[in-house]
């Protein structure tokens, strides 16, 4: 049932109103940020409600991690820096992302290419004293970007690299990946049960899950899979419980974006329609981007657990995440006693009543 609501965002007080937690010590959840800002903003964020900050990105020159330029150079260190204002914070680099690991399929398919790459790993985090790596690799053993190489092969080295990263970084070193939050990523891209015990957590990407090559609309960012949406934060979940993958290395994904796209027609409100990808909006700018008055109307997927806009006359559908579906996916983690949450990304969140406020109000007991 898809329930329309003739204001564009769930009050914050009506959230207090719906069951405020009392403040106090938080319970071992991680709340995980990527960051993929500038070096000079970081002090507006609120990081005391994270538990762990992820640099976005490094990359591979020839089989060394790099830094690419001075100005990311300054964004490490000014990452490192707020663990002044946060003691407990851990700072990860991580390698890739969309359109970032053109080399990652050959480097990693040598051992001496895996190797070298994991003692370019340590040389970097001792040199900032950030605390591990977080590998982006998009994706192995299946098509990601158009012009990047894939193998079959990939899947083994990934596990291969992993294994050389524990060995390298040694066991204080935080190591994780973020994984594709879809059917094919899981299924096809890692040796599961030879991973998980490398690694402390598994990021899942369950965000993008409709994305800028899809043709219909969807919920990007789903909470629970629908009728015609069998990709979702709780299909993934559930795919690795049932092979045995432990709940306390999973992390789920959250959106502070949204994924708009145009040519929809006036169809179950532009729900599972024909479309073409336009471009994304960050969190802090959806008042503005999607008013009322601009002929946005905004709905609730109840079975998804997730929000979309359509507006009729520019024939736009907008997918993502607010208020009331971080609220749902911050209890999901917790009722599943799942490692934590993470999101993508704390530069478009809002300063203040932003969606990291939501996961921590939840987050505290």
């Amino acid at each position: 049932m898809v329930l329309i609501l003739l204001v564009l965002f769930y009050p914050a007080r009506m959230l207090a109103q719906r069951g405020k937690m009392s403040a106090g010590k938080r319970e071992k959840m991680e709340v995980i940020a990527y960051y993929a800002g500038d070096p000079y903003t970081l002090d507006s964020f609120p990081v005391e409600k994270l538990t762990q900050i992820i640099f976005s990105f490094c990359h591979l020159k020839e089989n060394r991690l790099y830094v690419s330029n001075a100005r990311d150079s300054t964004t490490i260190r000014n990452l490192v820096l707020l663990k002044k204002r946060n003691p407990g914070l851990k700072v990860l680099l991580s390698m890739g992302g969309w359109g970032g690991c053109l080399t990652c399929s050959a480097v990693f398919s040598t051992p001496g290419g895996r190797k070298e790459f994991a003692q370019s790993v340590k040389e970097v985090n001792d040199y900032f004293q950030t605390d591990g790596i977080d590998l982006d690799w998009e994706y192995p053993a299946i098509q990601g970007p158009p012009d990047h190489p894939f193998s079959t092969a990939d899947k083994i080295n990934f596990t291969a690299l992993l294994q050389e990263l524990r060995k390298t970084l040694g066991k204080k070193m935080e190591i994780s990946f973020a994984a594709g939050g879809f059917s094919s990523y899981l299924e096809k891209s890692v040796e599961w049960k030879k991973v998980i015990p490398l690694v402390n957590r598994v990021n899942l990407m369950t965000y993008d899950l409709v994305h800028g090559y899809s043709t219909v609309t969807g919920h990007h960012t789903a909470l629970y899979s629908t009728p015609e949406q069998k990709e979702s934060t709780d299909h993934a979940v559930n795919w690795l419980l049932s092979i045995g993958v432990p709940s306390n290395k999973l992390v789920i994904g959250a959106a502070f974006y949204a994924r708009v796209f145009e040519g929809v027609e006036n169809l179950n409100n532009g729900l599972y329609q024909s479309c073409k990808f336009r471009n994304g909006v960050s969190f802090r700018n959806f008042t503005n981007a999607f008013s009322p008055e601009n002929g946005f109307i905004y709905f609730w997927d109840s079975i998804a657990a997730a929000p979309f806009l359509y507006n009729k006359t520019e024939k736009l559908f907008v997918s993502f995440d607010d208020s009331i579906s971080i609220e749902r996916k911050t209890r999901y983690a917790i009722s599943r006693h799942l490692n934590g949450i993470m999101f993508w990304q704390l530069m478009d969140d809002k300063r203040t009543n932003g969606l990291l406020d939501v996961i921590d109000r939840l987050g505290r007991r």
